[in-house]
């Protein structure tokens, strides 16, 4: 059992094999559970997927963005796929132009962007319509300090917004930055389900990492 709460930042951590993004996609509707259930907002992910779907923004480091599109174009077009009006679009469009810094390129196509431009524009296209559930799989994989930085400040700012957001990485520094509650899932398994501050405390290593590798290694 899960359970991500609003205004806090789920950190999912695990080894390259653990199940992390099986998970993800799971909560975000793309692929289904063989067991169990799960719920968005109190839309059932299987029965109510629609509804479910509409309280989400995935955002992962595979963009898969339309080169030929400009960057305006391709948020126009996920709003109004969303369910946006024009004007709530433009708004929107707006407002994370502003937060994420992409007013410069707005009128250039996809294709002509470096891939830290694309990055802002693949999470401003699953921000577009204002979700309350923000799935994060390892978004700062590939980029520089800066833009990475840039997208931690983001988190930060849904967080104190009220946003429910569930964050995967593979970097401790983030984790130290970011995380209210932590799980650690190992070969399908949650080891670790708790509050971040209550993880500090137990560790019985000098480090993080170490700390992370000794669960791990323990099963």
């Amino acid at each position: 059992d899960l359970t991500c709460q609003s205004g806090r930042v789920m950190t999912l951590l695990g080894p390259n094999g653990a199940g992390k993004t099986t998970l993800l996609r799971m909560i975000a509707t793309l692929i289904q559970p063989q067991t169990g259930c799960i719920s968005i907002c109190g839309s059932d992910t299987q029965r109510q997927a629609n509804e479910a779907r509409k309280s989400i923004g995935f955002i992962t480091g595979t963009m898969a963005l339309y080169d030929r599109l400009t960057v305006r174009e391709t948020l126009k077009y996920f709003g109004r796929l969303n369910g946006l009006t024009v004007k709530s679009v433009r708004v929107r469009t707006s407002e994370l132009a502003d937060k994420l810094g992409f007013n410069d390129f707005m009128e250039r196509r996809i294709a002509r962007l470096s891939t830290g431009m694309r990055q802002k524009v693949a999470i401003a296209r699953s921000l577009i319509h204002d979700p309350e559930v923000i799935i994060l799989d390892e978004p700062t994989a590939g980029l520089d300090i800066v833009a990475a930085v840039g997208i931690m400040d983001m988190i930060k700012a849904y967080r104190d917004a009220g946003k429910t957001i569930l964050f995967s990485t593979h970097r401790m520094d983030e984790v130290s930055l970011l995380s209210d509650d932590l799980a650690i899932i190992h070969q399908g398994t949650l080891i670790y389900n708790g509050t971040f501050a209550a993880f500090k405390t137990e560790m019985t290593q000098p480090s993080l990492e170490a700390e992370f590798i000794k669960r791990v290694e323990a099963g």
